[in-house]
Protein backbone atom coordinates (compact mmCIF):
# COMPACT_ATOMS: atom_id res chain seq x y z
CA UNK A 1 0.00 0.00 0.00
CA UNK A 2 1.17 3.27 -0.54
CA UNK A 3 0.16 6.42 1.17
CA UNK A 4 -0.19 10.21 -0.84
CA UNK A 5 -0.25 13.22 1.26
CA UNK A 6 -1.36 16.50 -0.94
CA UNK A 7 -3.49 13.98 -3.07
CA UNK A 8 -5.88 17.10 -4.35
CA UNK A 9 -3.02 19.45 -5.06
CA UNK A 10 -1.75 19.35 -8.74
CA UNK A 11 1.29 17.11 -8.71
CA UNK A 12 -0.38 14.39 -5.99
CA UNK A 13 -3.50 14.11 -8.56
CA UNK A 14 -0.96 13.32 -11.27
CA UNK A 15 0.75 11.25 -9.14
CA UNK A 16 -2.58 9.31 -8.09
CA UNK A 17 -3.21 9.10 -11.56
CA UNK A 18 -0.01 7.46 -12.56
CA UNK A 19 -0.10 4.72 -9.48
CA UNK A 20 -3.29 4.23 -10.40
CA UNK A 21 -2.97 3.27 -13.99
CA UNK A 22 -0.04 1.05 -13.24
CA UNK A 23 -2.29 -0.99 -10.78
CA UNK A 24 -0.93 0.31 -7.25
CA UNK A 25 -2.88 0.43 -4.60
CA UNK A 26 -3.15 4.04 -3.24
CA UNK A 27 -4.25 5.62 -0.19
CA UNK A 28 -4.72 9.64 -0.53
CA UNK A 29 -4.88 11.60 2.74
CA UNK A 30 -7.18 14.81 2.22
CA UNK A 31 -7.79 17.86 4.55
CA UNK A 32 -11.29 18.82 3.81
CA UNK A 33 -12.68 17.48 0.70
CA UNK A 34 -12.51 14.27 -0.94
CA UNK A 35 -11.17 13.35 -4.12
CA UNK A 36 -13.94 13.88 -6.41
CA UNK A 37 -12.32 12.65 -9.85
CA UNK A 38 -11.59 9.27 -9.41
CA UNK A 39 -13.19 6.18 -9.44
CA UNK A 40 -11.19 2.80 -8.68
CA UNK A 41 -11.44 -0.05 -6.21
CA UNK A 42 -7.37 0.96 -5.58
CA UNK A 43 -7.89 4.13 -4.03
CA UNK A 44 -8.66 4.51 -0.25
CA UNK A 45 -9.27 7.89 0.43
CA UNK A 46 -8.18 8.68 4.55
CA UNK A 47 -9.26 12.22 5.74
CA UNK A 48 -6.25 13.30 8.00
CA UNK A 49 -4.49 16.59 8.67
CA UNK A 50 -1.05 16.68 8.71
CA UNK A 51 -0.90 18.51 11.85
CA UNK A 52 -2.80 15.60 13.83
CA UNK A 53 -0.44 13.24 14.71
CA UNK A 54 -3.07 10.74 15.81
CA UNK A 55 -4.75 10.65 12.54
CA UNK A 56 -1.44 10.19 10.69
CA UNK A 57 -0.14 7.45 12.67
CA UNK A 58 -3.25 5.63 11.87
CA UNK A 59 -2.84 6.61 8.23
CA UNK A 60 0.76 4.82 7.86
CA UNK A 61 -0.90 1.27 9.20
CA UNK A 62 0.15 -1.12 6.01
CA UNK A 63 1.83 1.39 4.21
CA UNK A 64 5.18 0.96 2.88
CA UNK A 65 5.79 3.78 0.50
CA UNK A 66 5.03 7.82 1.19
CA UNK A 67 4.57 10.12 -1.29
CA UNK A 68 4.79 13.71 0.47
CA UNK A 69 3.49 15.89 -1.74
CA UNK A 70 0.99 17.58 0.89
CA UNK A 71 2.29 21.73 1.28
CA UNK A 72 1.01 25.57 1.06
CA UNK A 73 2.30 27.07 -2.12
CA UNK A 74 2.04 30.99 -1.09
CA UNK A 75 4.45 34.35 -1.99
CA UNK A 76 2.14 36.21 0.42
CA UNK A 77 4.91 37.11 3.90
CA UNK A 78 1.62 37.56 5.91
CA UNK A 79 0.62 33.57 5.39
CA UNK A 80 4.58 32.67 6.96
CA UNK A 81 3.12 31.56 10.06
CA UNK A 82 0.73 29.33 8.36
CA UNK A 83 3.63 28.31 5.65
CA UNK A 84 5.92 27.01 8.56
CA UNK A 85 3.04 25.25 10.17
CA UNK A 86 2.24 22.90 7.07
CA UNK A 87 5.11 22.98 5.31
CA UNK A 88 7.90 22.22 8.25
CA UNK A 89 5.83 21.13 11.37
CA UNK A 90 3.73 18.94 9.33
CA UNK A 91 6.71 17.70 7.33
CA UNK A 92 7.83 16.33 10.41
CA UNK A 93 4.94 15.13 11.48
CA UNK A 94 4.95 12.73 8.23
CA UNK A 95 8.20 11.59 8.41
CA UNK A 96 7.94 10.82 12.29
CA UNK A 97 5.14 9.10 11.38
CA UNK A 98 6.50 6.95 8.96
CA UNK A 99 9.34 6.80 10.93
CA UNK A 100 7.49 4.87 13.40
CA UNK A 101 5.22 2.80 10.71
CA UNK A 102 8.80 1.46 9.49
CA UNK A 103 8.01 2.99 5.80
CA UNK A 104 10.87 1.39 3.38
CA UNK A 105 10.95 4.29 1.49
CA UNK A 106 10.32 8.13 1.25
CA UNK A 107 10.10 10.50 -1.55
CA UNK A 108 9.17 14.53 -1.00
CA UNK A 109 8.44 16.91 -3.02
CA UNK A 110 10.31 20.11 -2.43
CA UNK A 111 10.89 22.96 -4.60
CA UNK A 112 13.86 24.99 -5.97
CA UNK A 113 12.96 27.86 -4.40
CA UNK A 114 14.90 25.56 -1.88
CA UNK A 115 17.85 26.47 -3.10
CA UNK A 116 19.86 29.23 -3.09
CA UNK A 117 18.92 31.73 -6.21
CA UNK A 118 22.13 33.63 -7.81
CA UNK A 119 21.64 35.14 -10.92
CA UNK A 120 24.52 34.25 -13.43
CA UNK A 121 25.51 31.20 -11.44
CA UNK A 122 23.66 28.06 -12.76
CA UNK A 123 21.95 26.38 -9.98
CA UNK A 124 22.45 22.73 -9.07
CA UNK A 125 21.98 20.26 -6.17
CA UNK A 126 24.89 21.55 -4.61
CA UNK A 127 23.74 25.17 -4.14
CA UNK A 128 22.91 26.22 -0.68
CA UNK A 129 20.10 27.78 0.63
CA UNK A 130 21.24 30.82 2.65
CA UNK A 131 18.75 34.06 3.89
CA UNK A 132 20.85 36.04 1.52
CA UNK A 133 20.28 34.26 -1.88
CA UNK A 134 16.45 33.39 -1.05
CA UNK A 135 14.78 35.74 0.36
CA UNK A 136 11.32 33.98 -0.10
CA UNK A 137 9.32 32.99 3.07
CA UNK A 138 7.43 30.02 0.78
CA UNK A 139 11.53 29.15 -0.65
CA UNK A 140 12.88 29.19 3.50
CA UNK A 141 9.62 27.19 4.61
CA UNK A 142 10.68 24.36 1.90
CA UNK A 143 14.10 24.69 3.30
CA UNK A 144 12.98 24.24 6.45
CA UNK A 145 10.55 20.98 5.58
CA UNK A 146 13.62 19.65 3.60
CA UNK A 147 16.33 19.63 6.63
CA UNK A 148 12.73 17.42 8.08
CA UNK A 149 13.38 14.66 5.99
CA UNK A 150 17.12 14.72 6.69
CA UNK A 151 16.61 14.47 10.03
CA UNK A 152 14.14 11.16 9.18
CA UNK A 153 17.29 10.24 7.10
CA UNK A 154 19.41 10.16 10.14
CA UNK A 155 17.26 8.33 11.86
CA UNK A 156 16.86 5.37 9.45
CA UNK A 157 14.31 6.65 6.49
CA UNK A 158 15.15 5.79 3.39
CA UNK A 159 14.49 9.16 1.28
CA UNK A 160 14.67 11.14 -1.76
CA UNK A 161 13.90 14.98 -2.11
CA UNK A 162 12.56 16.69 -5.62
CA UNK A 163 12.95 20.03 -6.27
CA UNK A 164 10.88 20.77 -9.16
CA UNK A 165 11.29 24.10 -11.10
CA UNK A 166 7.50 26.07 -12.47
CA UNK A 167 5.44 22.97 -12.91
CA UNK A 168 3.37 23.10 -15.72
CA UNK A 169 0.12 21.27 -16.23
CA UNK A 170 -3.96 21.48 -16.38
CA UNK A 171 -4.65 21.82 -12.37
CA UNK A 172 -6.85 24.49 -10.90
CA UNK A 173 -6.26 27.76 -12.55
CA UNK A 174 -7.20 29.89 -10.23
CA UNK A 175 -4.58 28.46 -8.08
CA UNK A 176 -0.23 27.81 -8.44
CA UNK A 177 1.36 27.66 -11.06
CA UNK A 178 -1.98 27.37 -13.28
CA UNK A 179 -2.80 30.67 -12.61
CA UNK A 180 -0.59 31.49 -15.66
CA UNK A 181 -2.40 30.05 -17.89
CA UNK A 182 -5.51 31.88 -17.07
CA UNK A 183 -3.49 35.36 -16.89
CA UNK A 184 -2.62 34.55 -20.65
CA UNK A 185 -5.97 33.16 -21.52
CA UNK A 186 -7.45 36.55 -20.75
CA UNK A 187 -4.97 38.24 -22.86
CA UNK A 188 -2.71 40.12 -19.89
CA UNK A 189 -0.64 42.39 -21.56
CA UNK A 190 2.64 42.02 -19.43
CA UNK A 191 5.96 40.24 -19.65
CA UNK A 192 9.13 40.14 -18.11
CA UNK A 193 12.54 38.90 -19.36
CA UNK A 194 12.90 37.06 -16.30
CA UNK A 195 13.71 33.64 -17.13
CA UNK A 196 13.22 30.15 -15.14
CA UNK A 197 12.78 26.87 -14.96
CA UNK A 198 9.75 24.84 -16.43
CA UNK A 199 8.60 21.00 -16.03
CA UNK A 200 5.73 19.27 -17.10
CA UNK A 201 3.43 17.61 -13.88
CA UNK A 202 3.19 14.70 -15.85
CA UNK A 203 7.00 14.34 -15.65
CA UNK A 204 7.39 15.23 -11.93
CA UNK A 205 5.17 12.42 -11.28
CA UNK A 206 6.70 10.17 -13.31
CA UNK A 207 10.32 10.82 -12.02
CA UNK A 208 8.99 10.35 -8.72
CA UNK A 209 7.52 7.11 -9.35
CA UNK A 210 10.51 5.89 -10.65
CA UNK A 211 12.91 6.81 -8.30
CA UNK A 212 11.02 5.50 -5.38
CA UNK A 213 10.68 1.99 -7.56
CA UNK A 214 14.99 2.41 -7.88
CA UNK A 215 17.54 1.70 -5.54
CA UNK A 216 18.44 5.20 -5.04
CA UNK A 217 18.19 7.17 -1.48
CA UNK A 218 18.99 9.80 0.55
CA UNK A 219 19.46 12.15 -2.63
CA UNK A 220 18.20 15.18 -3.84
CA UNK A 221 16.85 16.27 -7.46
CA UNK A 222 16.64 19.04 -9.20
CA UNK A 223 13.19 17.97 -11.64
CA UNK A 224 13.43 20.84 -14.95
CA UNK A 225 12.94 20.43 -18.39
CA UNK A 226 14.10 23.59 -19.67
CA UNK A 227 15.43 27.29 -19.17
CA UNK A 228 13.23 29.50 -20.49
CA UNK A 229 12.39 33.46 -20.28
CA UNK A 230 8.85 33.82 -19.50
CA UNK A 231 8.45 35.94 -22.37
CA UNK A 232 8.97 33.19 -24.74
CA UNK A 233 6.48 30.98 -22.46
CA UNK A 234 3.79 33.41 -22.09
CA UNK A 235 3.82 33.76 -26.08
CA UNK A 236 3.68 29.91 -26.14
CA UNK A 237 0.59 29.65 -24.51
CA UNK A 238 -1.05 32.51 -26.15
CA UNK A 239 -0.19 31.26 -29.23
CA UNK A 240 -1.78 27.80 -28.17
CA UNK A 241 -5.16 29.35 -27.05
CA UNK A 242 -4.74 32.08 -30.04
CA UNK A 243 -5.07 34.28 -28.01
CA UNK A 244 -2.87 37.98 -28.08
CA UNK A 245 0.59 37.55 -26.43
CA UNK A 246 1.59 39.87 -23.88
CA UNK A 247 3.25 42.25 -25.42
CA UNK A 248 4.05 45.08 -22.60
CA UNK A 249 7.66 44.64 -21.24
CA UNK A 250 7.76 44.91 -16.95
CA UNK A 251 10.79 47.14 -16.25
CA UNK A 252 12.26 46.69 -12.40
CA UNK A 253 11.04 50.54 -11.55
CA UNK A 254 7.61 49.66 -12.65
CA UNK A 255 7.07 46.17 -10.95
CA UNK A 256 8.09 48.00 -7.50
CA UNK A 257 5.29 50.67 -7.87
CA UNK A 258 2.34 47.53 -8.46
CA UNK A 259 4.01 44.90 -5.63
CA UNK A 260 3.60 48.60 -3.26
CA UNK A 261 0.38 49.39 -4.87
CA UNK A 262 -0.98 45.85 -4.26
CA UNK A 263 -0.29 45.90 -0.29
CA UNK A 264 -1.92 48.88 -0.02
CA UNK A 265 -4.61 47.47 -1.85
CA UNK A 266 -4.84 44.17 -0.13
CA UNK A 267 -4.39 46.23 3.41
CA UNK A 268 -7.42 47.75 2.93
CA UNK A 269 -9.55 44.60 1.28
CA UNK A 270 -8.26 42.48 3.73
CA UNK A 271 -7.72 39.72 0.18
CA UNK A 272 -4.27 38.08 -0.17
CA UNK A 273 -2.20 40.53 -2.76
CA UNK A 274 -1.98 39.26 -6.70
CA UNK A 275 1.62 40.73 -6.64
CA UNK A 276 4.15 40.28 -4.21
CA UNK A 277 7.71 41.96 -3.95
CA UNK A 278 8.50 37.79 -3.40
CA UNK A 279 6.66 37.09 -6.98
CA UNK A 280 7.85 40.05 -8.59
CA UNK A 281 11.79 39.33 -7.56
CA UNK A 282 10.98 36.12 -8.87
CA UNK A 283 9.17 37.30 -12.53
CA UNK A 284 12.34 39.52 -13.15
CA UNK A 285 15.06 37.17 -12.01
CA UNK A 286 16.90 34.97 -14.78
CA UNK A 287 18.01 31.76 -12.92
CA UNK A 288 19.23 28.76 -14.53
CA UNK A 289 19.28 25.20 -13.76
CA UNK A 290 21.24 21.90 -13.98
CA UNK A 291 18.62 18.73 -15.08
CA UNK A 292 21.76 16.90 -15.14
CA UNK A 293 21.69 15.02 -12.27
CA UNK A 294 18.29 13.39 -12.53
CA UNK A 295 19.92 11.77 -16.06
CA UNK A 296 22.63 10.15 -14.35
CA UNK A 297 20.44 7.94 -11.78
CA UNK A 298 17.80 7.46 -14.24
CA UNK A 299 19.55 7.40 -17.55
CA UNK A 300 16.07 5.90 -19.69
CA UNK A 301 14.17 9.48 -18.32
CA UNK A 302 13.18 12.03 -20.69
CA UNK A 303 11.02 15.19 -20.15
CA UNK A 304 8.67 16.09 -22.29
CA UNK A 305 9.51 19.18 -24.52
CA UNK A 306 7.78 22.71 -22.73
CA UNK A 307 6.11 23.68 -26.23
CA UNK A 308 4.52 19.77 -25.74
CA UNK A 309 3.64 20.23 -22.50
CA UNK A 310 1.97 24.04 -23.30
CA UNK A 311 -0.21 22.56 -26.58
CA UNK A 312 -1.36 19.37 -24.08
CA UNK A 313 -2.15 21.71 -21.57
CA UNK A 314 -4.08 24.43 -22.92
CA UNK A 315 -6.16 22.09 -24.51
CA UNK A 316 -7.34 20.04 -21.84
CA UNK A 317 -8.03 23.38 -20.23
CA UNK A 318 -10.12 24.53 -23.28
CA UNK A 319 -11.81 21.13 -22.85
CA UNK A 320 -12.63 22.14 -19.42
CA UNK A 321 -13.75 25.59 -20.25
CA UNK A 322 -15.95 24.43 -23.51
CA UNK A 323 -17.41 21.71 -20.67
CA UNK A 324 -18.77 24.22 -18.48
Amino acid sequence: MILVTGGSGLVGNELITQLLAQGKAVRAIYNKTPLANFNSSLLQQFQCDILDVVGLEEAMQGITQVYHCAAIVSFDPKRATELFKINVEGTANVVNAALDAGVKKFVHISSVAALGKIEGQIITETTTWTEENNKSVYGKSKYFGELEVWRGVSEGLNAVIVNPSLILGAGNWNDGSSKIFKSVYEEFPWYTDGVAGFVDVRDVARAMINLMDSDVINQRFILSAENKSFEEAFTLIAKAFGKKSPHKKVTPFLASVVWRLEAVKSFFSQQAPLVTKETTASALAKINFDNTKLGKFLPDFRYTAIEETITHTTATLQQKLNSK
